[in-house]
This record gives structure tokens, C-alpha cells and sequence, in this order.
């Protein structure tokens, strides 16, 4: 009758007849950093070591820092956690939400502000999909939605998609209900950090798509695309 996801795993164009019905309140949707000592970024010796599989945070990770290593880091958070443990790196970056939500939170050193590391689009967030024509189920669901929250996302998605990106790509977007208005960051980065591109905008709360849109749109005339298209192969 529904499945749950967390929507930052969520495609854009899902299956005909099937839609997002409910996505309830958001925890934080910030990245963390998890270290040995409990070094703060700023803190960590030149050279260090940082696990993350994700472009997104690495992109962010050496525009602040270029003299760390990014390691690759895949696993649940217990097996990152295990791996940090026994040396494979000196810290880790993680999304703030799972932690909490797995009972880790005394494990995070410190918390990285949006224009720091701009958080994964709908990161924290859930989404409770259903056949859209089920209307009983529907009306059950709709009890679970957190307004607030799902314009944040409908805005994070739109700029997704204005940008043709997915989750695997460097791509970054917060949005954030305020006085009736959305707030909106999205981050474009290339993987080395040597460039990221970041634009803001506000918009109506009643049509966050056309701030997704605004903000995708003020990142491709900053040069996005040129970011996010892979390298073509050289025909020899």
C-alpha cells in the first residue's frame, strides 16, 4: 500500500501512478564530522585522512581543506564507524540525521553549517510514496505530512532536476521555511573543490518548484554544466 524511502535516495520521475503522498518533519538535514580526539576540521594535522564516498562531500572538503586525502568510505555506520575505530582514517563525514536516528550522536564532533558542507538534496527527510489513485490510503498519509518540510524538498528536487543531475553527482541544495517564505542554497562543485559554484534565492512557499527552478537556473549561467558534463573521451 506505501513504501517508505529516504527521499534523498528517491529518483525524480517515479513510475507512472506512483507519488510522494507524505514526507513528515525533517531532522536535521546537516552533515558531521566523527573524528579520533575529537579534532575539529580546522583542527585535523595537514595530510589527514577523511572517509566519504560521496562527490558532494569531498567537493566541499577540499575546498576548505586541499590538504587532506579523501578516502573512499562505504558501509553502514557501524562499519564506518569500526573503521575509523581501528585507523583506516582519522575522521569521517556523515549525514548528521542517521546518527541521531541510530542512537550515535554522542559520536559527532562537530556539525558543518550549509555553506560549509551544503547538505545531499532531501537529506533528513523521508518520503512516503503510494499508488496516487488509492484514495484511502491517501487520506491516511496525508496526517503524516510536515508542509513545512515538503516544500523544502519539492524545491530541492526541482532544482535537481533543472540541473539534470542525480544523487551521485556534486550537486547540493538546502531549503529552509521561514516567515511563510523558502530559503534556498544550492551548491555545484567539481570533485577536486577547485571551483564551487553556489547560488541563494527566496521564493513562495506555494511554488518552491519555480525557487528550485531559479536557483538551477543562476547555477548554469555560473557554469554548472561544464561541471557536471563528464570529460569526453579522447578518440585515440
Amino acid at each position: 500500500d506505501l513504501a517508505v524511502h529516504s527521499m534523498k535516495d528517491l529518483p525524480y520521475d517515479l513510475p507512472e501512478g506512483l507519488g510522494v503522498a507524505a514526507v513528515p518533519e525533517r531532522e536535521d538535514p546537516h552533515d558531521v564530522l566523527v573524528s579520533k580526539g575529537s579534532l575539529r576540521l580546522q583542527d585535523l594535522p595537514a595530510g589527514a585522512r577523511i572517509g566519504t564516498s560521496s562527490l558532494r562531500r569531498q567537493s566541499q572538503l577540499l575546498a576548505m581543506r586541499p590538504d587532506i586525502e579523501v578516502v573512499p568510505m562505504r558501509g553502514n555506520v557501524d562499519t564506518r564507524l569500526r573503521k575509523l575505530e581501528r585507523g583506516d582514517c582519522e575522521a569521517l563525514v556523515l549525514a548528521g540525521a542517521g546518527l541521531k536516528r541510530l542512537g550515535f550522536a554522542a559520536h559527532i564532533t562537530s556539525w558543518f553549517r550549509e555553506d560549509e558542507i551544503c547538505p545531499a538534496v532531501g537529506q533528513g527527510a523521508l518520503a512516503i510514496e503510494i499508488r496516487m489513485q488509492n484514495a484511502a490510503v491517501k487520506k491516511v498519509v496525508v496526517s503524516l505530512d510536515h508542509p513545512p518540510t515538503h516544500q523544502a524538498v519539492r524545491a530541492e528536487r526541482a532544482m535537481l532536476e533543472g540541473l539534470g543531475g542525480g544523487c551521485q553527482l556534486p550537486i547540493a541544495a538546502y531549503a529552509n521555511y521561514d516567515s511563510g517564505e523558502l530559503h534556498m542554497m544550492g551548491v555545484v562543485a567539481d570533485p577536486a573543490g577547485t571551483r564551487v559554484l553556489r547560488a541563494r534565492a527566496t521564493g513562495n512557499s506555494e511554488d518552491p518548484e519555480e525557487l528550485g527552478k531559479r536557483v538551477a537556473t543562476e547555477l548554469l549561467r555560473q557554469g554548472a554544466r561544464e561541471l557536471l558534463s563528464p570529460p569526453e573521451l579522447d578518440p585515440k
